[in-house]
């Protein structure tokens, strides 16, 4: 009898305190204190907790699991010595994070697939030399961006995460340092328009227009606060509209038969519309109010301090992200950019997966590698090798289906994209595995090798680009950005003490399409 009136306490508790509750006011479930639990006798007006004894709680909790039976899987159902009922509960342990990849990946899905369509009615209607003008532009914007990223997305929810009581202030002081960022960085765009295309260029107008979305980006500090909670769902919902709405916006231009400067126009509405989505989606879902936000001289200064190693890293990271299409402008023509356009645009459809699942996962490997270390690198293994094995499949399947998927996408006007995709495509084996390697940076707080890694890229690529661009074009670019990103996410890890391990596993990575099979075989032997 007792075990069953303990069992019904423990429910109506554990009803009282739904992790969903704690979530809503951004706490954690393992943030409980005594703080957070009204008195006996009385109850918040929200209704969102009720009193809960809880160390009463945790001995009812022990003594009705220890009542209950587990059950016991025959060995048939378990041909990797893992039995259902530890899959269920490593599952049951991991579906919040599960679940926040898939709102992360559903997202990127969506926005790669409605960018695709978007590419593929604009590209076929402005032709390559028009198209090409166009993604010079947005790559200049891309260049320039990277003024306002100031290395402080990891670090914020990592702050997020760790200091409760700071939040306000690490909001508000993130939000300030990254308009100050994407302001700067939008005169400096202006600046180059004026002396290179000239103002009374279209290329200029491209430049301004597209541009002009960066003072809108500082709003990406409430998708910060989403990630921290691992609550993604809320940002996913709004960037989905703003993608939703400008690839219809970007449709009708094709049918209106608009002319190439309002194609830029339609990043600027983007920009906003996101943006003001972002700020509706907080003030509804955020516990913490718009009007806490404060600024700190102190919290600036500090924020900087640890992130300027990741903000050198990242201007290095876009310079060999997005400099082949500006130095194929400079070299070849916009055509060639056109071209190279295309096929970059389906190689790098792709990259969004990795994002969303180590995204998904940073907090919990914040948590293990406090805890325990050799989980964390058991579990940092496995991410690999799943990273690995993604990347792998999307090259080879990619490289097979790029002159068919040219054409039918794009027609006979791209034919030469096909070359250039089958080049650009194999980098998506070192762009998935940089994805586990940048949070390990973070955590293991290696931020001076993240700069020379990203330094290093930069400058093969940009020298590749100089050297092969003139001879081999388009393709020439592919290669250049295939040996840097290997070059930086990669073999720089071996020549350095503390990176070498997280080389290794990238090797071991690499032979998980042995490995797996051998262990299955090996598995199915010993049974």
């Amino acid at each position: 009898m007792n075990h069953v009136r303990h069992a019904a306490i423990l429910r109506r508790c554990e009803g009282a305190t739904q992790p969903l509750a704690l979530e809503s006011r951004g706490l954690e479930p393992r943030q409980l204190t005594p703080a957070h639990v009204q008195p006996t006798g009385r109850r918040r007006k929200t209704g969102l907790l009720q009193p809960v004894d809880l160390q009463n709680l945790e001995l009812m909790r022990t003594t009705h699991s220890a009542s209950v039976a587990k059950p016991r899987w025959p060995m048939a159902l378990d041909p990797f010595g893992m039995s259902l009922a530890r899959i269920a509960k490593t599952y049951h342990r991991l579906q919040r994070y599960l679940s926040n990849s898939y709102w992360l990946m559903g997202e990127r899905l969506v926005g790669a697939g409605l960018g695709l369509v978007a590419t593929v009615f604009v590209a076929r209607y402005l032709g390559p030399e028009q198209y090409g003008a166009l993604a010079y532009a947005l790559s200049l914007v891309a260049l320039f961006a990277a003024a306002g990223h100031m290395g402080l997305h990891g670090l914020v929810v990592r702050e997020i995460v760790r200091d409760p009581d700071g939040r306000p202030e690490t909001l508000g002081t993130t939000a300030v340092l990254k308009l100050l960022g994407m302001a700067l960085g939008y005169i400096g765009l202006l600046v180059y328009g004026l002396l290179y295309e000239g103002a009374g260029s279209t290329e200029f107008y491209l430049i301004a227009i597209a541009g002009a979305g960066l003072l809108f980006r500082a709003s990406s500090v409430v998708d910060f606060w989403f990630q921290a909670f691992v609550q993604a769902k809320y940002a996913v919902l709004a960037n989905v509209t703003g993608h939703l709405v400008v690839t219809a916006f970007k449709l009708g231009l094709v049918l209106a038969g608009a002319g190439l400067v309002y194609f830029a126009a339609a990043q600027l509405l983007h920009a906003i519309l996101v943006a003001l989505l972002l700020v509706v989606v907080f003030r509804i879902k955020a516990e913490l109010r718009l009007a806490q936000w404060r600024f700190n001289w102190q919290r600036a200064r500090l924020l900087l301090r640890q992130g300027w190693v990741i903000y050198l890293g990242s201007i290095f990271a876009v310079i060999y992200l997005k400099v082949d299409q500006v130095m194929l402008r400079w070299f070849a023509d916009a055509t060639e950019v056109g071209q190279y356009a295309v096929a970059a645009q389906l190689s790098e459809a792709w990259y969004f997966v990795p994002a969303a699942i180590v995204a998904s996962f940073f907090p919990k490997l914040i948590a293990l590698r406090d805890e325990d270390s050799d989980v964390f690198y058991r579990r940092l293994q496995q991410l690999f090798d799943v990273l690995f094995l993604m990347g792998l499949g999307v090259a080879i399947v990619m490289s097979l289906a790029a002159p068919w998927l040219i054409n039918l996408l794009f027609g006979v006007d791209y034919a030469a994209s096909a070359q250039i995709l089958v080049i650009h495509t194999w980098a998506a084996i070192f762009i998935f595995m940089r994805a586990a390697f940048s949070k390990w940076i973070l955590i293991e707080n290696a931020l001076y090798f993240s700069l020379f890694t990203q330094g290093l890229g930069a400058l093969a690529n940009v020298a590749m680009n100089y050297l092969l661009i003139p001879i081999y074009g388009g393709s020439g670019a592919a290669w250049a950005t295939l040996v840097s990103y290997a070059m930086a996410s990669f073999f720089a890890l071996l020549f350095y003490r503390r990176t070498r391990v997280v080389f290794w596993q990238m090797c071991l990575a690499m032979l998980a399409p042995v490995r797996y099979p051998l262990r299955f075989a090996l598995g199915s032997q010993g049974r």
